[in-house]
């Protein structure tokens, strides 16, 4: 879907479709054919009430009077809500041209999050169903908004950020029978702007990565470290953006119930935000330094499959023993965070579906934070209150640590249910030494997350943020 800006009258535009919010105790000002719109309102046709939708044919076009509730409350989310009940509605209609009349002193980043909200509630993954002949797709083939000043930028913003979580979308919501490890990593050579490098088994046994290839010995599939590079300059740190992309889990002998295990496939969830994440960077040219790292497999099970009790070497020496073949997300991006600090990493984020544990403490609201870096995590969250993408801070304390501690191993993968979610966090932080290291727990909000403009399969929950968190540019510590 193509976006564009313009500072003229939405009327005179070429969409077929033209939106027009409407706050609380607001009225709307345009004439149609001799009749002012805001005459629905008088006569309760429309209402102000968030996201409810009036009709009106007139002046060769349709009119969409979208009710925005209280202006004091009217911030970039609420404004990718509304955005996808008018494409909703749009869509219905056989909309093609759609143009939103920006209201008037509300700031830029809300023409963004118009755009981005009627980008992705167009998302459609149906690649793999039929299509009869005499039925074709109704997609908006463009999106214009209207301001009363330039909003091109944000604009051209909002709909690269919304095309780039579209495309982590795709990348989730693709089986695993075709996204492998393998055809994940020539996905990521497709972007545009960015060195990527992509290595296997031999290169990870080079570089002692043990611990991830524990996890890929139970596959047939060849094993991935997908690497990305760009170099927009600027004098901030380099930040690594580091994801967990196991492209199916089964748990491994540490079997999961055959009820859930078809959403396994959304156990790359982290991988693809972080892919997400340095498209949009490249493509919006920003002046900033990021590596991406994806660590690809899969967990399954063959002769092969590492088995509990088993204890595995990682990068950094450290030996880790298996308690937990389904703890096995660590087990990756340990080896992917010892790899990033190798690199000179000088800020560290990672993103994972990591455990079920932080679902039941925050459900699909928050992604769960952990941080060992007081500015670090004050900019993640930030850039999450900025993007929508909001992050609930957790705990981590030396006791967790000691949780960790391997009876046979310098560490345990896993020490059970309690407090599982820190124990994942407290045993990351390990692996990144002294760099300022965030990682963010997306199980609860990576897919199916109810969203209005997302809620049904892979949300590409982090591109956002992690977009966010590049334009931010985290300040070098002196």
């Amino acid at each position: 879907m193509h976006a564009s800006a313009t500072t003229d009258a939405p009327a005179t535009t070429e969409a077929d479709t033209i939106a027009v919010g409407v706050f609380d105790d607001e009225g709307v000002a345009h004439d149609l054919e001799g009749a002012p719109l805001g005459g629905l309102l008088e006569a309760g046709e429309a209402r102000t009430s968030f996201k409810h939708l009036a009709l009106h044919h007139g002046g060769g076009r349709r009119w969409l009077l979208v009710g925005l509730g209280a202006r004091d409350r009217f911030d970039p989310e609420r404004a990718r809500v509304a955005a996808a009940a008018v494409h909703g509605r749009a869509r219905e209609l056989g909309t093609r041209t759609l143009c939103w009349e920006l209201p008037h002193h509300v700031p830029d980043d809300v023409a963004a999050a118009l755009v981005e909200g009627t980008i992705l509630a167009g998302y459609r993954f149906d690649r793999y169903r039929a299509r009869p002949e005499d039925d074709p797709p109704r997609e908006l083939d463009e999106v214009i908004v209207s301001a009363h000043h330039d909003v091109a930028d944000a604009v051209h913003r909002g709909a690269v950020g919304a095309d780039a979580q579209n495309f982590a979308r795709e990348l989730q919501d693709t089986p695993a029978n075709d996204l492998t490890p393998t055809a994940l990593a020539e996905r990521a050579r497709e972007i545009a702007g960015v060195e990527v490098e992509v290595h296997g088994r031999d290169w990870m046994a080079e570089q002692g990565m043990g611990a991830l290839l524990a996890v890929a010995q139970g596959s047939d599939h060849e094993p991935a470290v997908i690497v990305g590079r760009y170099d927009g300059g600027g004098d901030g740190p380099l930040i690594a953006l580091v994801g967990k992309a196991v492209t199916h889990d089964t748990g491994g002998l540490s079997i999961k119930p055959a009820g859930s295990m078809h959403e396994m496939k959304f156990d790359m969830s982290g991988g693809a935000a972080v892919l997400g994440a340095v498209r949009a960077i490249a493509e919006l040219e920003l002046p900033v330094r990021v590596l991406a790292i994806v660590g690809a497999t899969e967990n399954t099970i063959n002769g092969s499959a590492m088995k509990p009790g088993d204890i595995v070497r990682a990068m950094t020496g450290t030996t880790i023993e298996v308690n937990n073949t389904d703890a096995e997300g660590r087990l990756v991006l340990c080896d992917c965070l010892a790899y990033a600090v190798a690199q000179g990493a000088e800020r560290i984020v990672d993103v994972a579906t990591l455990t079920g544990g932080i679902v039941t403490a925050l459900g699909s609201t928050y992604a769960g934070l952990f941080a060992t870096d007081e500015e670090l995590a004050a900019a993640v969250t930030a850039a999450g209150d900025a993007a929508g993408e909001i992050v609930w801070r957790m705990p981590l304390h030396a006791e967790y640590d000691e949780q960790m501690k391997g009876r046979y191993a310098d560490l345990t993968n896993s020490d059970g249910r309690k407090a599982h979610p820190i124990q994942g966090a407290s045993f990351l932080k390990r692996f990144v030494g002294d760099v300022p290291w965030a990682h963010l727990d997306i199980a609860g909000t990576g897919h199916d997350n109810g969203r209005a403009y997302a809620a049904k399969g892979g949300s590409g929950w982090g591109v956002r943020l992690l977009l966010e968190l590049a334009r931010a540019q985290v300040p070098a510590k002196a």
